[in-house]
């Protein structure tokens, strides 16, 4: 358990992020051109258009094998977020590179703290970590980790991970792991340790945020239940970790401008309406939201970030929870 809370979003402001495209064809979060036409360098080309309009983070997501049955709305291409995140490294200076989320359960804890490490010293510390139960359970069993155990051996891998960012030579003796007299490096640039936000939007990943998290990541969660989450986090806060606050995430579904084309469903246009959502988000404690983007093209994305950056990113706000 973490002794502090390790804060990246000033206080005031409402930060905001993306999941980059290509990288995760899934028909949930992908746009179509990305399945039909999208490749790397159109990745890199709106990674370093978020770097430019002052986003906090750009995210890669995790999935390593996708079974047959939901292959056909998920797809099977996730790259892996390590690697992408070490080659965005090299082609962006400002921005976060986060994982959203990386499923812990999948590997050794001693090599995932040794690749995300190695990501925030590639980066001079920008590793944003985020990380979750995980959801597939034929990917799971493909993988031969009980999907049963996940948010115990989640819970685990945590902690351990956790141990070795802040100490050189952690001991670990847990359920699952355990080891002694090893060492890592490089060690993060960011002390006391990179920051962990947490995703999931169930009652266990809630308390994952209260005990352990640097901050959440809602996964799908209704908008009329948002404010009834914070309160359980920071319920569940006072009874771990007084006094220390979580930095609580969002998402927004956007077109920036007046749109000549049919928008996608719920994806919502107006400046000022965009940021009356948002800033209402921000009033109940709300310090970073994750933008989605209609759009048609990669040039088109690239667009609607920077226009995002310099139309709705200097009139967001939030009050701070407590």
């Amino acid at each position: 358990m973490t002794a502090q809370i390790v804060s990246i979003v000033p206080d005031g402001v409402l930060a905001y992020g993306i999941q980059l495209p290509i990288q995760a064809l899934s028909t949930r979060v992908a746009m179509p051109w990305e399945r039909e036409h999208g490749t790397v360098d159109d990745m890199v080309r709106v990674a370093q258009a978020c770097d430019r309009a002052g986003f906090l983070y750009v995210a890669a997501c995790h999935h390593v094998a996708i079974p047959r049955q939901p292959a056909e709305a998920m797809s099977t291409t996730w790259f892996d977020p390590v690697a992408t995140l070490a080659f965005l490294a090299a082609r962006t200076q400002r921005a976060r590179l986060m994982t959203n989320v990386y499923v812990a359960a999948y590997r050794h804890p001693l090599e995932t703290a040794k690749a995300f490490a190695t990501v925030d010293a590639l980066s001079n510390g920008r590793l944003l970590f985020g990380v979750g139960a995980g959801h597939v359970e034929g990917e799971f069993e493909a993988l031969d980790v009980p999907f049963a155990q996940r948010g115990a051996i989640t819970d685990e891998s945590i902690d351990a991970i956790l141990a070795a960012w802040t100490d050189e030579w952690a001991p670990h003796d847990g359920p699952r792991w355990s080891y002694r007299d090893v060492g890592q490096g490089p060690r993060p640039v960011q002390q006391p340790h990179p920051p962990i936000w947490i995703g999931g939007s169930g009652k266990p990943a809630l308390r994952r945020v209260a005990r352990v998290g640097d901050g959440w990541i809602p996964q799908a969660t209704p908008p009329d239940r948002l404010a009834d989450d914070i309160a359980y986090i920071l319920a569940e806060r006072d009874r771990v970790r007084p006094g220390l606050v979580p930095e609580v995430g969002y998402h927004a579904f956007v077109y920036v401008g007046d749109p000549d084309w049919e928008l996608p469903k719920f994806a919502m246009t107006g400046t000022g309406r965009i940021i009356d959502a948002l800033n209402r988000l921000g009033q109940i404690g709300v310090s970073h939201v994750q933008v989605r983007f209609a759009s048609r093209s990669a040039d088109e994305l690239c667009e609607q970030v920077t226009r995002f950056g310099a139309e709705i990113g200097p009139h967001l706000t939030r009050v701070a929870l407590n």
